[in-house]
């Protein structure tokens, strides 16, 4: 630590602190200084940098140290707060307004925690549990316990019956809606980058916050599918187990959010065609492109959802379907000019087949034809055309006419060498 801080009272808080506790690295360390103020830390060489808060940077190490504050709710949504950040304010305080009881513990200079409000023990316990009542004036923590209980599911974590229920009560309130877009793509796409997605998901539905962030992902949950295709019969089930399936084919969030997207459609479904979802590939596009706008999504992520929603059943049926129909299929999804996001396309496609119950361990036969018949005529090039004479439209029929070749006859290797119907 440099010199000047010295002169402070300051304490290492929140997720680094928990962290350390948990023998989890620590990524980020945020310092909290008690009994100072905007004038000294700016003598002292801070930089400010919050503009509604007091943060301020070290001038050599650039880590984040903050004043001691206390918060009161002003109006709607999560900045919708009056701050008081005096040198008055005291350590239990500060730590009184923070989410969660495991972010809520400070370590002083010394290495000493203090916990006033037991996060050490709700540590050990492995529970998410709100600090205080104030909880339910910040909107946005409901996506954060949402994150938690994903990134923290491997420790066996869970949400206090209370947290989860005041996690409800926001929920329901409206108070979700006063969210930016971005601020809640952010909390999920942080989510889609861990280890497990689906929890970060299924808590929201719990919790009844997908009704509002995402209501098109929410209503899947409860509609049928086919059981001889869907053991899980429900589609929200069976979006999570694609997921989670994802996760195992790819830490790309693009993957990730592709393979949620892609029964949305299935959210439309007439009742009388129930269970089975007639064009429910092209409903879905909408909704997507709803969703995605709204969210600002990337659109790396727009792109590959709307191909996985419009495309995945020409996959899954691929050895049915016709050479030109197969050709049509590559340009449909540009595969051509984007042979990474075909990759990206198949590995949705696996996941969408291998998230069925009963099905996590098959393998997806349609996978490999697609990638090995896509690379065979990428090797099919416009050189051999235009050193025949050949010039403009000319060249891409005769390339057009090649892969048609090709893709017919190497199909039929491919379905005799591997014994397909």
């Amino acid at each position: 630590m440099q010199n000047i801080t010295q002169q402070l009272n300051y304490f290492l808080v929140g997720g680094a602190v928990r962290d350390a506790l948990l023998n989890r690295a620590v990524v980020d360390k945020d310092y909290l200084v008690v009994g100072s103020s905007v004038e000294e830390m700016l003598s002292l060489g801070f930089l400010q940098v919050g503009k509604d808060f007091p943060v301020f940077l070290h001038p050599k190490s650039k880590q984040e140290y903050a004043l001691a504050r206390t918060e009161k709710k002003s109006g709607q949504g999560y900045t919708g707060f009056n701050c008081n950040a005096s040198s008055s304010v005291t350590l239990e305080e500060d730590l009184l307004r923070r989410d969660l009881t495991i972010n809520a513990m400070a370590m002083d200079q010394n290495g000493k925690i203090h916990d006033p409000y037991h996060g050490q023990k709700d540590l050990e316990n492995r529970v998410l549990r709100h600090v205080s009542e104030a909880f339910i004036e910040d909107p946005l923590r409901v996506l954060r316990v949402a994150r938690f209980a994903a990134r923290y599911h491997e420790y066996g974590f869970t949400i206090a019956p209370e947290t989860l229920a005041l996690m409800t009560e926001l929920s329901e309130s409206g108070e979700l809606l006063s969210l930016s877009g971005e601020r809640v793509w952010q909390e999920m796409q942080r989510s889609l980058a861990d280890d497990h997605p689906e929890v970060f998901f299924q808590v929201l539905f719990e919790c009844q916050a997908l009704k509002s962030l995402w209501p098109d992902l929410h209503e899947l949950w409860g509609i049928p599918n086919p059981e001889k295709w869907h053991p899980e019969i429900c589609s929200g089930v069976h979006t999570m187990m694609v997921l989670k399936q994802a996760v195992l084919l790819s830490k790309k969030t693009s993957i990730r959010f592709a393979s949620v997207c892609h029964d949305l459609g299935k959210s439309l479904t007439e009742q009388e065609n129930l269970p089975s979802h007639p064009g429910h590939e092209t409903a879905g596009l909408p909704l997507i492109e709803e969703f995605c706008q709204r969210l600002r999504v990337p659109n790396t992520h727009k792109s590959l959802a709307l191909k996985v929603c419009q495309f995945h059943l020409h996959a899954h049926k691929v050895f049915e379907l016709k050479a030109s129909t197969i050709l049509k299929l590559f340009d449909q999804l540009d595969a051509w000019r984007k042979p990474e996001e075909f990759e990206d396309f198949l590995l949705c496609c696996q996941a969408d087949f291998t998230g069925r119950l009963g099905f996590e361990n098959r393998h997806y036969q349609q996978k490999d034809f697609l990638d090995s018949a896509f690379k065979a005529l990428s090797k099919v090039t416009a050189k051999p055309f235009v050193e025949q004479g050949l010039k403009g439209y000319a060249i891409k029929e005769a390339i057009t006419q090649q892969r048609f070749n090709e893709l017919t006859s190497y199909k039929l290797v491919y379905i005799e060498q591997h014994k397909l119907d």
